[in-house]
Parts: structure tokens; sequence; C-alpha cells
């Protein structure tokens, strides 16, 4: 059974540069290199530095949602300045929210976590459902190589 907490979470909002997934969800190496070719680009063109340079705090942030009818995913932080050039300025509801954390490394510690919340604790879960909307995953540097990092979705009592 994967370990995770119910948490009441306040409103947040979250500054992004993102692109719109085109591979299956069930492919998911297909997925992975979609999503590193993407941050690769970000690091490359200094949209990830500019992003950083904005943020409030060291949190990273994975954001998946359906925009516009389709599965987009973002790199994001909580800003504490403008970022002009943002794809988009993402909401997350006041809710109580399924956490779901880990450690690992900083390459795979996101797919990592969204992978284990929607293949096991939402399968387990039997009295909240997911609400829809976007849902992320944040690390931060453990300082010793590795990152921790916490999966959280938005749910509903059933």
């Amino acid at each position: 059974m994967a370990e995770y907490t119910l948490e009441h979470k306040k409103s947040f909002t979250l500054t992004a540069y993102g692109f719109s997934i085109q591979s299956n969800f069930q492919d998911m190496p297909a997925m992975q290199k979609e999503k590193t070719e993407f941050w690769d680009k970000l690091k490359a063109d200094g949209r990830f530095n500019k992003l950083k340079g904005a943020a409030k705090d060291d949190r990273e942030w994975s954001v998946n949602e359906v925009y516009q009818g389709k599965p987009w995913n973002y790199f994001a932080v909580e800003a504490g300045k403008s970022v002009t050039d943002a794809t988009r300025i993402i909401e997350f509801p006041e809710s109580e929210y399924i956490v779901v954390a880990g450690d690992g490394d900083k390459e795979t510690l996101f797919d990592k976590l969204t992978y284990r919340a929607f293949g096991e604790v939402l399968a387990q879960v039997t009295d909240y459902a997911y609400i829809g909307g976007p849902n992320a995953t944040y690390r931060k540097d453990n300082g010793d190589g590795t990152f921790y990092g916490e999966f959280w979705v938005p749910v509903v009592k059933k």
C-alpha cells in the first residue's frame, strides 16, 4: 500500500513555461522524452534561469493539466515578481490535497512521484476523488545530491 497524507492547502499560484504533450499517456518513455527535451530547451535558451530568478523560494515545480482540451506539462515556480513571457499563470484552489512524498534523484523524482500517485495511491483511495484540474510536483535539493519532493493532487470527499 503506497503511503500518502491528506492535507488542506490554501490556494496558490504558479508561474510557468509549458508545452502541449503529444505522446499517449500510456507511453511513459515517450512522455518522459518529450518532457526532457522541453526542459533541456528551457535551460539552453535561458528561460529556466529566468523563472528561477523570479521565484520566492527554491522549489521547482512540474505541473500537469488539461488546458483548452489538450494535456500540458509545465516547469513552474511560485513567483515573487512578474515573468512577462510565461506560458501560463496556474491557479490552484484551496482544497484538500492528497500528498505523496519521497526522495530521489533530480531528473526522475517528478515522474516517480506522479506515477506513484496516479498508479498506486489514487487507485487505493476510496473516500476521496480527484477533482481534475492541475496537479503538481515540487522538488528541492536536500544538499547531499538527492532531492525531496511532494506530489499534490486536489481531491474532494466522495
